[in-house]
C-alpha cells in the first residue's frame, strides 16, 4: 500500500549524481525548482524535463522508482488539472454545456501545471534517492551556518530533519506490517463507503503512534548513553570540500535557468506559428 512513497529513501549505487556535494545538490533542487516556476513556455518546461531525465540516467537510479514517487500526488495532480480546465478562461472555446465551459487555453494550462507539478516531485525525490540522510543533515547545516551568528539553533534544525527522514522509509515499512497483521484478521481497508474506510484507519494509527514512541524514546536513550550534547563546538568524520564535478553540475544548472529564461523571452522567435499554443495565457 505505502510502497510506492520514496522520498526518505537512498538509492545505493556509484554514479557522478552521488559523488556531488550535497550541499551543491540541494542548490541545484533549489535551482530547478525556480527555474520550473520561472518556466512560462512548454520550450521552458521541456528543457527542464530534459534535465531531471538526464540526471536519473547519470545517477544510475532506476527510473520506475523514481517515477512511483508521482504516485502519491496522482489525487492532487487531477484535483489541480480539473479546477484549471473548467475555471480558466480563453478566446478558443471548445466545449460548451450548461455552465462548464472549457477552453482551449484551459486545457494547455492544466497540463502544463500537471507536468510542472510531476518533475518537480522528480526532482525532490531523485535528491533523497542519492543522498544519504547524514550527507544531507550535513549540507542543509553547511548552508544554514550563517545563522549561528544570530543564535539559530541549525545544528538542532539539522539533526531533527535527518532523524525524521531515517524514520520515513522504517515507519512505511511498520505501517504496511500493521495493514498485513490486521487483513490477516479480516480488517476490509479497500471496500465500503468513505466513513468505513476511516474508521478502519484506527486500528492501523494507533499501534503505529505506539511504535513511532517507542522508536523514538529508544533513540533518545541510544542518545544519552553515548553522550550526546548539542555542542556547538562538535566536529565531523567527513568534510565536505567542492569539487570539478561540482563545478560541472553548477555550470548546468546556471544554464538551466538561463535557457528557461531565454526561452520565455525568445518563444515567438523560435516557432511564431505555434507560439499562441505553447505560451501560457
Amino acid at each position: 500500500m505505502l510502497k510506492d512513497v520514496t522520498f526518505g529513501q537512498y538509492y545505493p549505487a556509484q554514479s557522478f549524481a552521488h559523488s556531488l556535494d550535497p550541499r551543491l545538490k540541494i542548490l541545484m533542487l533549489i535551482a530547478y525548482i525556480v527555474a520550473l516556476f520561472v518556466a512560462k513556455t512548454f520550450y521552458g518546461l521541456a528543457l527542464c524535463a530534459l534535465f531531471v531525465v538526464a540526471a536519473v540516467f547519470i545517477s544510475r537510479v532506476p527510473f520506475g522508482s523514481v517515477l512511483r514517487s508521482v504516485k502519491g500526488i496522482l489525487f492532487l495532480l487531477i484535483f489541480t488539472a480539473l479546477l484549471n480546465l473548467f475555471l480558466h478562461t480563453g478566446e478558443h472555446l471548445l466545449v460548451e454545456w450548461g455552465i462548464i465551459h472549457i477552453y482551449l487555453e484551459g486545457v494547455l494550462f492544466a497540463v502544463f501545471l500537471m507536468f510542472r507539478l510531476i518533475f518537480l516531485v522528480l526532482g525532490s525525490a531523485l535528491l533523497t534517492l542519492t543522498t544519504t540522510p547524514v550527507s544531507l543533515t550535513d549540507g542543509l547545516e553547511s548552508l544554514l551556518k550563517p545563522l549561528k551568528y544570530i543564535k539559530f539553533p541549525v545544528h538542532a534544525l539539522a539533526l531533527i530533519m535527518s532523524i525524521a527522514l531515517r524514520f520515513i522509509p522504517t515507519l512505511m515499512d511498520e505501517t504496511n506490517r500493521i495493514i498485513s497483521a490486521q487483513k490477516a484478521r479480516g480488517a476490509d481497508f479497500e471496500t465500503g463507503n468513505l466513513v468505513k474506510r476511516v474508521k478502519a484507519i484506527i486500528p492501523i494509527l494507533i499501534p503505529l503512534l505506539i511504535s513511532a514512541f517507542r522508536r523514538a524514546e529508544e533513540l533518545g536513550d541510544a542518545m544519552d548513553a553515548r553522550c550526546y550534547t548539542n555542542s556547538p563546538n562538535r566536529t565531523k568524520y567527513k568534510k565536505l570540500v567542492f569539487g570539478w564535478r561540482d563545478a560541472v553540475a553548477a555550470l548546468v544548472a546556471a544554464l538551466l535557468i538561463a535557457g528557461v529564461v531565454l526561452f520565455n523571452v525568445y518563444a515567438y522567435d523560435i516557432c511564431p506559428a505555434i507560439y499562441s499554443y505553447v505560451v501560457m495565457l
